[in-house]
């Protein structure tokens, strides 16, 4: 049967994600909505690139190869699924000369089966800025520092990721099997759940504070857009009414609630009880979550 795995979740972190610059002014990542309220994020391909980053750190991913021989930065026309986990979560094209082709040109390509959404804050930004210098230097020679002037937003960020299950380790004529697929998913659980950054000589953690999702019989990212910061005095809340209402929606007579669960940091959310009532198998801790998502995943290859 079909499978979909989807999480949305929830992390405070800050200053996730730069984009271009004026003068020394180092801006960050933003969108505006109707309502003139301003919110930064972290991309989608800044998510995508630790996530690679940190399995070739821990779990030894190979680097895909690349190359320019058609004119553009690509993935080696070589390189296969088998070899290389990125290019079997995160899709590839790569792009044949004429006399490569049999058509007369053309490219190979294959979508993702590992679907990112930008990490979008909950808080809007309201223009902080620092100013700093690079004065331990300049004191070294003397010369005047250098003042540039980072913008920074400290705030509660959602994103969702959504997996296709089914196309996991299959590409063509290949197929992995059921063990790797087993333990490349089991690989992408364990960086989702410890995700950091490096930037700008500073980590950033992106680790759940919550999380919710599972995995249906439909791939779809059904919690993206649903979770909601409410404030009560200075502790931040998640709106349940979205939640609720998401878990209600049925496929095929079932509700998306029967196979959801949630995973939640203690002491972090005023309505935590209330979360905790929520209509899905069980909230647990964060590490139970992914322990038992990892279990579910493993029983869903073992029966395929």
């Amino acid at each position: 049967m079909s499978k979909g795995l989807t999480l949305t979740i929830i992390f405070e972190s800050q200053s996730l994600n730069y984009g271009e610059g004026t003068g020394t002014i180092l801006v960050l990542k933003k969108m505006t909505r109707d309502n003139g309220m301003t919110y930064s994020y972290a991309s989608r391909q800044a998510l995508r690139y630790d996530i690679v980053r940190l399995g070739n750190q821990y779990f030894g991913w190979q680097k895909t190869p690349v190359d320019s021989a058609q004119g553009a930065v690509q993935f080696s026309p070589t390189a296969t699924i088998k070899d290389y986990p990125e290019i079997d979560f995160f899709g590839y094209m790569k792009t044949k000369s004429k006399k490569e082709s049999e058509t007369g040109g053309g490219a190979d390509t294959r979508p993702a089966t590992v679907r990112l959404s930008p990490a979008v804050s909950l808080e809007p930004f309201m223009g902080d800025i620092e100013f700093a210098t690079n004065k331990g230097l300049a004191d070294r020679i003397p010369k005047h520092p250098d003042p540039y002037q980072p913008e920074q937003h400290l705030s509660f960020y959602a994103y969702t990721v959504t997996i296709d299950l089914d196309r996991i380790g299959v590409d063509g004529k290949i197929d992995i099997g059921k063990s790797n697929k087993i333990s490349r998913v089991k690989q992408l659980l364990e960086i989702i759940k410890i995700l950091n950054r490096e930037i700008r000589a500073s980590d950033r953690n992106l680790n759940p504070l919550f999380v919710i999702g599972g995995i249906y019989d439909i791939k779809n990212p059904f919690f993206m857009g649903r979770l909601k910061l409410e404030w009560k005095g200075s502790v931040p809340s998640i709106a349940i009414t979205p939640i609720k209402e998401t878990l209600s929606v049925t496929f095929k007579d079932k509700a998306i609630g029967s196979n959801t669960n949630v995973g939640i940091v203690s002491g972090i959310w005023g309505n935590e009880e209330e979360l905790k009532q929520l209509p899905v198998k069980k909230p647990v801790d964060i590490e139970t979550f992914f322990s038992e998502l990892a279990g579910e995943v493993q029983a869903f290859y073992e029966g395929a």
